[in-house]
């Protein structure tokens, strides 16, 4: 094994597992709700960013349906 690598000489090549990254969008939250998966990320030893897309995976594999009602 080499004592020194020069990283220089490296030939780049694509991330194999690019696909399978997440994608960073933005998300307009009521101060409630994140306040709600933060005390629940602490609860469960799990950062609450994780937690929030875990819930929404879980919405996904479900076909959870969003019920409302609105009132007059």
């Amino acid at each position: 094994m080499k004592a020194e690598y020069d990283l220089f000489k490296m030939k780049s090549r694509k991330n194999p597992y690019a696909r399978q990254l997440k994608k960073q969008i933005t998300l307009r939250l009521d101060p409630g709700v994140i306040e709600y998966f933060k005390q629940q990320s602490k609860q469960h030893g799990i950062p609450y960013q994780t937690l929030i897309n875990l819930y929404l995976q879980d919405c996904q594999n479900n076909h959870r349906k969003l019920k409302m009602t609105w009132v007059s």
